[in-house]
């Protein structure tokens, strides 16, 4: 019996299963959470104080950094790029 996955890309296989947007959109905001993170433990900042910057709660903050939460706003992102001194970029590809 031939496997009819051998020379498929992983992508087709998510494809196939339906899968595809929610795994490629759980991965982004697995990075996302990460980098914001990474940016409060490099800098010492709290969580409070980094919520305050954003104009947010810090419960929001939290789910900003739920890597499963994949309700993302985007002015948020932007604003939460531009206190940790980056830029949002978004594309449709």
């Amino acid at each position: 019996m031939k496997n009819k996955h051998i020379g498929s890309s992983f992508d087709g296989f998510l494809e196939e299963h339906g899968i595809l947007a929610s795994s490629q959109a759980e991965a982004i905001k697995r990075v996302i959470s990460w980098q914001i993170q990474q940016h409060l433990e490099s800098t010492q900042m709290k969580k409070s104080t980094f919520a305050k910057k954003l104009g947010t709660s810090r419960s929001q903050l939290d789910r900003l950094l739920d890597p499963a939460n994949t309700s993302l706003n985007i002015k948020t992102l932007t604003t939460a790029a531009e206190v940790m001194g980056k830029r949002l970029e978004l594309q449709l590809v």
